[in-house]
């Protein structure tokens, strides 16, 4: 059975998700993992299937101060690093972290709801993971992030095969990360039914230019630089989050830049404003083994001009399903002129667009 990949084009998929603890193995550490299995189905092609997607192993260490946290994950085509890290906590507000860790920008921990995440994540600015060094303070009320990134999680932008969307290296735009800084703020306030999370986040790249051939023409190596604000509001059950983004990389002969994961490159809008705006709902309910809902909207649209660029929009309107040690998501997803949705990348257009959609439905086991 071939496995899903979250982004393969043209796939949709329904992916079941069962919950159980990770085994403590000592005191200090916990061992876990998951195994993940999928259906899809979608509007604009005739290929639905049931398949097995992952399986995972996750490591967590705690002792004296001391921490460190790794995930590995297995696909049928694939295998890849999620995250590797260890660290020291100086005490309650204060800690550092090195290795592969999660890049502090927008919306933490997820800038979405769904399965399918945000616009951001396929642009390399959500749920994102790079090898580097990591410092966060956190009082409750002020958090402050600050982090450099050496390269990305292999030092290889002509490797596909990863998680996290990166720089790709291309024979029409052959760059890579060579060296990332990350700076985020975040202010908490809490009145006596409502919590705010009000915060901006600054991010520069530099990108080394490595051409691909002897034909291709010499370059030079560029850089970008990236800016949010976010804000999420929980009141009683609810939760909204807004965030708007800016985004540009200094491509010299070219409005577009090339991204991987899950084993595919594909191109962006070299730069793009990006508006995300998300609502979800959490139900308790007595439904047999079933006892909470998460019922949500997540909307991004990415506003891009220029000559072959276009606007990309994502939708993804669903519910996460608790019940016992199951945690499942029904989703449908709508986009245009968007990747994974029918579309040939994000904020490029290469030829008429079109609303295309998918539904997803998750299952999975977590151990």
């Amino acid at each position: 059975m071939a496995v899903f990949k979250r982004l393969a084009i043209g796939c949709l998929c329904i992916w079941v998700s069962f919950s159980a603890n990770a085994v403590q193995v000592t005191d200090e550490l916990d061992i876990g993992g998951a195994v993940r299995v999928n259906y899809g189905w979608k509007d604009y092609a005739n290929d639905s299937k049931l398949e097995f997607e992952l399986f995972r192993v996750d490591v967590n260490y705690q002792d004296d101060g001391l921490f460190a946290s790794a995930q590995y994950r297995w696909y049928e085509d694939m295998d890849v690093i999620h995250h590797a890290y260890a660290g020291y906590s100086f005490n309650e507000e204060q800690s550092i972290q090195i290795g592969v860790t999660q890049v502090p920008f927008g919306l933490l921990p997820y800038g979405a709801h769904s399965f399918w995440f945000s616009a951001n994540y396929y642009l390399g600015f959500e749920d994102d993971y790079d090898a580097g060094i990591h410092w966060k303070y956190d009082d409750k009320t002020w958090r402050l992030d600050l982090a450099y990134f050496f390269n990305d999680e292999y030092a290889d932008g002509a490797r596909y095969d990863r998680y996290s969307f990166d720089v790709a290296i291309t024979d029409e735009s052959p760059y890579e990360e060579s060296g990332q800084l990350n700076a985020r703020i975040e202010r908490n306030l809490t009145t006596e039914n409502t919590k705010h999370k009000i915060g901006a986040s600054l991010q520069y790249s530099q990108l080394d230019y490595l051409p691909t051939t002897d034909t291709q023409v010499a370059g030079e190596d560029t850089d970008g630089y990236a800016a949010s604000f976010h804000w999420q509001v929980d009141w009683a059950k609810w939760q909204g989050q807004f965030q708007y983004m800016y985004y540009e990389y200094d491509m010299p002969d070219s409005n577009r830049i090339a991204l991987s994961a899950f084993a595919f490159p594909f191109e962006i809008a070299s730069s793009a404003d990006v508006l995300t705006l998300n609502v979800s709902r959490s139900i308790d309910v007595d439904w047999g083994p079933i006892t909470n809902l998460n019922c949500y909207n997540d909307f991004s649209q990415v506003f891009a001009s220029g000559e072959g660029l276009e606007d990309s929009i994502q939708n993804v309107t669903g519910c996460a399903i608790t019940a016992g040690k199951f945690y499942s998501y029904v989703d449908w997803i709508a986009g245009n002129n968007m990747w994974f949705i029918n579309g040939p990348g994000v904020g490029i257009s290469n030829g008429p667009t079109e609303w295309s959609s998918r539904l997803n439905i998750n299952i999975g086991l977590y151990f």
